[in-house]
């Protein structure tokens, strides 16, 4: 891989009402702002050589790529190791109600009901993207949700997880990185992982 371009899926029903879903057995869909911004992303995107697309498995992230990519020849895949986190009892909660705890939680405790530690979740996104890192494609575009990308971009810039990621990420946007940022930011990353700050 030479660049990977990160974006968030356009708007969706639980995104445009603060609520949370990572829970793949829940269909939540994007709106029809989040149709329109999927779109006008696909004319930023334009005539950008696209050599793999990489998606979640919640449906949000596939139907932006979707219909960014329309009327173009290329492959998809779906990486699940790029999800947004589990939220156990938080599922389908307010995303205020999960900061309540998140912000006070350690990094190593699961999120109550079944959901996933800070540390789990940074583990799963540190390993998809050292394996985006090796794929033989050169420009990747990979249709995510807005903590993996935030993780990322705040790593790129030198600085590990904190237990509130404050970092706005746009929905449809293209936040390209490429190999060498990419590397630098997964040592950060996995140098946290290793000796988690909190």
């Amino acid at each position: 891989m030479q660049t990977l371009i990160l974006a968030r899926h356009g708007e969706s029903e639980y995104s445009a009402r603060g609520l949370l879903n990572g829970d793949i057995s829940v269909a939540v869909g994007l709106t029809e702002e989040g149709e329109e911004q999927a779109r006008a992303f696909g004319r930023v995107l334009g005539h950008t050589q696209i050599d793999l697309c990489v998606t979640t498995e919640l449906g949000r992230t596939h139907r932006t790529a979707e219909l960014a990519l329309a009327g173009r020849d290329v492959p998809f895949e779906t990486w699940a190791d790029l999800n947004d986190p589990r939220a156990g009892s938080y599922e389908g909660r307010h995303l205020d109600d999960y900061r309540g705890w998140a912000w006070s939680a350690g990094s190593a405790e699961p999120t109550p009901g079944g959901g996933e530690s800070r540390v789990d979740i940074v583990a799963r996104y540190t390993r998809a993207y050292r394996a985006l890192l090796e794929r033989p494609e050169a420009t990747i575009l990979a249709v995510l949700h807005a903590l993996p990308i935030a993780y990322l971009l705040a790593a790129v810039d030198g600085a590990a997880p904190v237990a509130r990621m404050d970092r706005p990420i746009e929905y449809a946007t293209a936040y390209p990185v490429d190999a060498e940022l990419l590397r630098a930011g997964l040592a950060v990353l996995e140098a946290w992982r290793a000796a988690p700050g909190w």
